[in-house]
């Protein structure tokens, strides 16, 4: 036999309550629409869900069944809505997001960390990879979102990119470091100190072949590649080796006082960084909140290098 899920929840309510009227107003029915389709409910299973002639209402061996039946539903509704409304408001689900190695680690990983502080149940996947592979995976569906500097232009039909913050790449060293204490700094300077090479897929790798150009120099010498932006921190701080790096992420290490970046601007394709998401395609709630949760980070990110920079490093 198959019975109204809505009836048993309004026969629950009417043995919760004690009667007809005060179940009525808790439901927010009229009591005689109540009583007529408890009437239709008893008629139907050819059985009396109260007692007869007591007052207050007290429910037969049936009723009581059927009432504790209509409580499991009513509570399975309410629990349903409060996940419906936790993720239609983007509080729950899961977010796949990739970026280059080093932003995603030095930078996006703190932010991460504090999206998941204020909404811990949404699920964040993370990957890495560059713009090329980047733009088709958000394109194709198999990320939600990515966020890698890119030049200005034309982007792809289905993309969009959502510009975070100026593209401004620097040279790191170590705090103490020969080159970080010298004054009058020439580019050719740099020519002199081993190198950790960025990953050759990368901008920061052809930004580095740039500098090594105009400076005239075919190679220098190389003493580790490859690796995390950890161990990257690591052997900067124990030598006397350069890399190239984004200024937001020596900015982001500055508490620390142990890397630093050349007083020296040097020339690299224009670049912004962006989060790149479909342009023609819904995202999911918690993705949309995701994607503002890291334009506002790198909004107030932004404010704090324009008020602490002082240097010629930022400066245009």
């Amino acid at each position: 036999m198959q019975l109204d899920p809505n009836h048993l929840v309004m026969l629950a309510a009417v043995v919760d309550k004690g009667g007809l009227t005060p179940g009525a107003h808790a439901l927010g029915k009229s009591q005689p629409s109540l009583s007529r389709t408890l009437a239709a409910l008893e008629a139907r299973l050819g059985q009396p869900l109260f007692e007869k002639g007591r007052r207050p209402l007290v429910p037969t061996e049936l009723g009581a069944a059927l009432a504790a039946q209509g409580r499991v539903i009513r509570q399975a509704s309410g629990e349903a809505a409060v996940q419906a409304d936790l993720y239609i408001g983007g509080k729950t689900g899961a977010v796949r997001v990739a970026g280059t190695p080093v932003f995603m680690d030095a930078v996006i990983a703190t932010m991460i960390a504090g999206f998941q502080q204020a909404h811990p149940n949404v699920r964040i996947d993370q990957s890495y990879g560059y713009a090329d592979t980047l733009m088709r995976d958000v394109e194709s569906g198999a990320l939600d979102l990515a966020i890698c500097p890119l030049p200005p232009g034309d982007l792809p039909a289905g993309i969009a990119f959502d510009e975070i913050l100026q593209g401004r790449n620097v040279i790191a060293c170590r705090m103490g470091h020969p080159l970080a204490r010298k004054r009058a700094l020439r580019l050719e300077d740099i020519a002199n100190y081993p190198w950790i090479a960025p990953p050759t897929n990368s901008p920061l790798y052809q930004d580095l072949r740039a500098i090594l150009h105009e400076i005239e120099v075919e190679d220098v010498k190389v003493s580790f590649s490859g690796g995390s932006i950890s161990a990257v921190r690591t052997v900067l701080e124990g030598s006397d080796s350069l890399t190239i790096l984004p200024y937001s992420v020596i900015f982001m290490m500055r508490q620390q006082k142990a890397l630093t970046a050349l007083d020296i601007r040097i020339k690299h394709a224009p670049r912004n960084l962006g989060i790149i998401s479909p342009a023609d395609r819904p995202v999911r709630p918690a993705v949309r909140r995701f994607h503002r949760h890291i334009a506002s980070e790198f909004k107030a990110l932004a404010r704090s290098i324009s008020h602490a920079q002082q240097n010629s490093v930022w400066r245009a």
